[in-house]
């Protein structure tokens, strides 16, 4: 039940015992740098089986990149909601601009960037709210796999729709599984790290190994369809999440094959 007790401090902001300026003794952090391959932390696990093999269990996004590539390198701050931005969107049309009718998402607006997470895990559970839904009774230490896209947010209905990256009841050959998942936005780096989310520093580590696959090139999003998403879902999800703030140091990273 070690990983079940760990979810669930996730959920109450849980904070490692910090030693020195650094946490110690934890596996690889994320999010990171994908295109710096370095890494030190001796901390080795198997990655999790492709997202074909694993059940979808959650969906949920971050405002700005908690990761950052040079397409999404644009620096966004330190804060709650820093993280980066997609380059993109310094040259983004008056049209794509043009504010929606309505709110989004609880504050979302034309011109954002956002991290979409489609969380998968080898638990055999149905899709739900928050990480507590990739884990069971009987399956408290699953392998764990995210996948990863940033987009910009357009107003734009040429731009992809959220609904089609969605999940809606999808099974394929046994597993829920997202509608689509972009595949046209670069090959995936795939990497050993954690869980993200504000909770976590380079002082207060998570605990969790997570097989991550970050597509290292934005894509457009048509807005409003993520706003139609935050209205309803299985996930009840309506807002977008904070980032984690870079995780630079070499001792916390794994290296990039």
């Amino acid at each position: 039940m070690i990983k079940k007790a760990l979810f669930c401090a996730i959920a109450f902001s849980f904070t490692s015992t910090v030693i020195a300026d650094t946490c110690q003794g934890f596996g690889p952090q994320t999010p990171r740098d994908i295109d710096n391959l370095i890494g030190e932390n001796k901390v080795v696990f198997s990655k999790a089986p492709a997202k074909e093999q694993l059940n979808l269990c959650n969906i949920h996004f971050h405002k700005n990149a908690e990761h950052k590539a040079k397409d999404f390198s644009l620096f966004a701050g330190d804060g709650k909601y820093g993280g980066y931005q997609c380059n993109v969107t310094e040259s983004l049309s008056a049209a794509e601009l043009k504010a929606p009718k309505g709110p989004i998402c609880k504050g979302l607006k034309p011109g954002d960037t956002i991290e979409v997470h489609w969380v998968h895990t080898s638990c055999d559970v149905k899709p739900g709210k928050g990480l507590g839904s990739c884990l069971s009774d009987k399956c408290a230490n699953p392998d764990l796999r995210v996948e990863t896209q940033v987009f910009t947010l357009v107003n734009d209905d040429d731009a992809l729709d959220f609904n089609d990256l969605s999940y809606d009841g999808n099974v394929v050959n046994g597993y829920h599984q997202a509608k689509h998942i972009p595949n046209n936005t670069g090959a995936p780096v795939e990497f050993l790290g954690s869980t993200t989310g504000p909770s976590f520093t380079e002082k207060s580590c998570s605990p969790l190994q997570v097989t991550w696959n970050v597509r290292p090139q934005c894509a457009k999003l048509n807005i409003n369809t993520i706003g139609k998403w935050c209205e309803a879902n299985v996930f009840e999800e309506d807002y977008a999440h904070g980032v984690r703030q870079l995780v630079t140091n070499p001792k916390l990273l794994s290296p990039i094959n």
